[in-house]
């Protein structure tokens, strides 16, 4: 037997007001940039001749892996968060990519798989998925920041012509992708030191590159079910 509710004719009901509860955080980029152009430019230069042996790459996997994979990663995690999709896309990739080579460099340091000796069409296709992803990823980034742009530029150049160095097994391409690479990561270190100190100082110090569109979006985006959501980095 089920016994019902009590009318509400003469009953208050007291409305208690929305809350939003902000979470701020750092700009994630700052760590995704210095990250990826730390890892970048260390592998970069052996690419390019700059330093190292044959195994010189089985050395740096640790801490591509580490520093410019997980810890790049998850700047395009905290990215979400920041509500930039650019930042996401492109340190959420190249992060994955770098934990993937450090693993791939371990594989062929136990000996589960064995290191070609010339053409290793396996990771130039990757390097093709890398550009062309990273080539939209520069487009974006055009809309917003310059400087960003310009380090996608040399990136996405530089996996399409260590793609062409892997598929064919060529010597020369392999080093022009290694030069483009560390063009990139001077350019991504750059840009994260620009953000830092602003964030440091609250003011432009060396310009980070910001286009005229960016600095006019209003901080606090009004509206769409989101109300005093913060947005960019």
């Amino acid at each position: 037997m089920t016994t019902a509710a009590p009318p509400l004719n003469n009953a208050t009901i007291e409305l208690v007001p929305a809350q939003v509860y902000l979470q701020p955080i750092a700009a994630p980029s700052v760590l995704g940039l210095f990250a990826f152009a730390g890892a970048t430019f260390m592998v970069a230069a052996h690419m390019a001749g700059w330093y190292g042996g044959a195994n010189t790459d089985l050395y740096l996997a640790s801490f591509a892996a580490t520093f410019g994979g997980i810890a790049q990663f998850a700047c395009g995690m905290w990215a979400f968060k920041a509500r930039d999709v650019t930042a996401t896309a492109m340190h959420g990739t190249w992060g994955a990519f770098w934990i993937a080579y450090g693993l791939l460099q371990y594989a062929f340091v136990t000996g589960a798989l064995h290191k070609p000796a010339g053409a290793f069409p396996a990771l130039g296709y990757w390097f093709i998925v890398l550009a062309a992803v990273t080539w939209m990823g520069m487009w974006a980034a055009c809309a917003e920041n310059k400087m960003v742009a310009v380090v996608l530029w040399f990136l996405a150049a530089g996996s399409t012509s260590a793609a062409v160095g892997e598929l064919l097994a060529s010597p020369t391409a392999q080093v022009i992708a290694g030069y483009l690479f560390i063009v990139s990561a001077i350019i991504a270190w750059y840009t994260a030191s620009a953000i830092m100190l602003e964030a440091a100082f609250h003011h432009s110090v060396i310009g980070d590159g910001k286009t005229a569109r960016a600095k006019g979006e209003p901080k606090i985006m009004p509206g769409a079910g989101e109300p005093g959501i913060i947005r960019g980095q």
